[in-house]
């Protein structure tokens, strides 16, 4: 089960790749040309169904939520910017759709019912993302916040509780770019990037505090992942924020990291 979604997932983001290879100008107004995004994973450097699928995947989610403060060289981070005038007000419209979306799909079973299926659900997450493939192919063209690409849910017993959302956006876009989806001034997206999947005979490498290939390894550039036996992927996923639209404070609200202790408030 779990590798199936994974396939459906990672097959719908071989479709944002497909969208962006038309998409060659990086500099054009967001009016004029539409603004690619998603969870790009095209042949150019970024995860695909083979690489991903099964253990790699598995480590890839583990990892990601432990290490998402981490900026070292596997995590890339915008930088906050100064306020600008407008920043604040569109900040606050965006954490509002946010949160009416929020609502909306407290009850998971309205989230399956509307497309989003539940990403590794066999595997044990501190966040489980429900994903929505055809709201990740939409954001290949526009933001729209009425459709995040994935909604985070908090597992207790057999229920989950929503705590928030995620937009995404391809891997390539500028730092601008992002800017015009949601200010820089109030958050920081995130991209996970240098991984070297391993081959078949050093999975086992992935795991432990000697790890060298994946999100959590000591291998960094492709030099060294190739002369390790592996395939080095630059980026994977794309840019990815999320939003805690419950929560009262920007910080919170905007946080990158939620950490282990962190209290819902409702």
């Amino acid at each position: 089960m779990a590798k199936r979604l994974l396939f459906g997932f990672l097959a719908s983001a071989l479709l944002l790749s497909l969208a962006s290879a038309q998409d060659q100008n990086e500099n054009q107004d967001q009016n004029s040309q539409p603004d690619m995004a998603g969870m790009d994973m095209s042949s150019h450097g970024t995860a695909n169904m083979n690489d991903m699928e099964g253990d790699g995947g598995a480590h890839a989610m583990h990892t990601m939520e432990s290490r998402h403060m981490d900026m070292g060289p596997h995590m890339k981070m915008t930088a906050l910017r100064e306020p600008k005038s407008g920043d604040q007000k569109r900040a606050e419209q965006i954490v509002a759709t946010a949160r009416s979306v929020a609502e909306k799909y407290e009850d998971y079973h309205a989230a399956l019912a509307d497309g989003y299926k539940i990403f590794l659900p066999n595997v044990p997450q501190k966040q489980y993302h429900f994903t929505n493939h055809r709201y990740a192919f939409e954001a290949a063209f526009r933001f729209n916040p009425e459709h995040p690409t994935s909604l985070l849910y908090e597992k207790h017993g057999d229920d989950y509780k929503l705590i928030g959302v995620m937009y995404t956006a391809r891997k390539n876009m500028s730092e601008d770019q992002l800017d015009k989806r949601i200010p820089l001034s109030m958050a920081q997206w995130h991209e996970h990037v240098n991984f070297c999947a391993p081959p078949q005979d050093k999975k086992n490498e992935l795991w432990g505090p000697h790890a060298r290939f994946g999100l959590a390894g000591s291998i960094t550039t492709k030099e060294g992942c190739e002369a390790a036996g592996g395939k080095f992927l630059p980026v994977i996923f794309g840019w990815m924020v999320h939003v805690y639209p419950f929560e009262q404070k920007a910080e919170d609200i905007w946080a990158v990291d939620r950490g282990p202790n962190h209290n819902h408030v409702d």
